[in-house]
């Protein structure tokens, strides 16, 4: 009776196994070895069952997991933090190219679903920022303002962008019936959600930022100080030729502009921790 019961305490460590290096795996942000957690189990299995009895001891899990070969697995249980941290010392690779692509390479297995949303995402971006960028050059704005008018038009495109998107990996609904009902889930981390919201918001507050201090610091001032034939050109847009930089900022652009930015900046600020 009593070895039945120590065989079933074995049977269980073994079905925890591959759940116990998910958790862990999860819990440590390591995708690539939640997805080879069954491996892993198995290697344990093949290190601990040599005769392939289909069952592991309780004693041989702590020999793998707690002791060394000459130490004696009777007795107390050693400190498992400190024992985990002498044994699972990292192998030293001396030639730094070779560690370097090491380091890469296990950075990508883990974080490829991340790698590929982000360049896809910074590559929109810079796709848009160029194109409004390269229509405004070829406008007659850029005859008065030059290149200020592009920059804050490029910063501007990008914000229509993030702007629309921002909410959405924030939306739980929609991201758990894309990750549970589509085959999206295999390419999409989905679960790294609040990340990519927070990372929106920055490249928002850079757009903001960029597409303001171009407009109030350069546009606006060369406006000011075009000469009278290069200001027709802007005649359309801004009627004739303010005499002052206040005409501009209170305007209904500028002053629904600054509003947006301040009330950006509340929202921000009280998103922080």
């Amino acid at each position: 009776m009593r070895s039945l019961r120590h065989m079933q305490r074995s049977f269980l460590i073994l079905l925890l196994d591959r759940e116990i290096i998910c958790l862990s795996a999860t819990a440590n942000k390591l995708s690539n070895i939640q997805i080879q957690a069954e491996e892993y189990a198995a290697l344990i299995m093949e290190e601990l069952d040599p005769d392939d009895t289909g069952y592991i001891l309780i004693g041989n899990l702590e020999t793998l997991l707690l002791h060394g070969p000459e130490e004696p697995t009777m007795g107390e249980s050693k400190d498992l933090s400190k024992m985990l941290s002498i044994k699972l010392k990292p192998t030293f690779e001396e030639n730094p190219i070779k560690r370097w692509y090491r380091d890469i390479k296990y950075f990508f297995q883990d974080n490829w679903q991340r790698s590929w949303v982000f360049a896809l995402w910074i590559g929109v971006m810079f796709g848009l920022f160029a194109y409004k960028f390269v229509q405004y050059r070829r406008r007659a704005a850029y005859e008065v303002m030059g290149h200020c008018v592009c920059m804050a038009k490029g910063a501007a495109e990008t914000l229509k962008l993030n702007m629309a998107i921002i909410l959405l990996p924030v939306c739980r609904n929609t991201i758990t019936w894309l990750r549970n009902r589509t085959k999206l889930g295999a390419f999409v981390p989905f679960d790294d959600g609040l990340n990519f919201h927070k990372m929106i918001a920055v490249a928002i507050s850079i757009g903001v930022g960029i597409h303001a201090i171009y407009h109030l610091v350069c546009d606006f001032p060369r406006l000011l100080h075009a000469s009278n034939e290069k200001y027709k050109l802007m005649e359309p847009f801004f009627r004739d030729k303010p005499s002052n930089y206040w005409y501009f900022v209170k305007s209904w652009e500028g002053v629904t502009g600054i509003l947006m930015v301040v009330l950006m900046a509340i929202a921000f600020t009280l998103a922080n921790p």
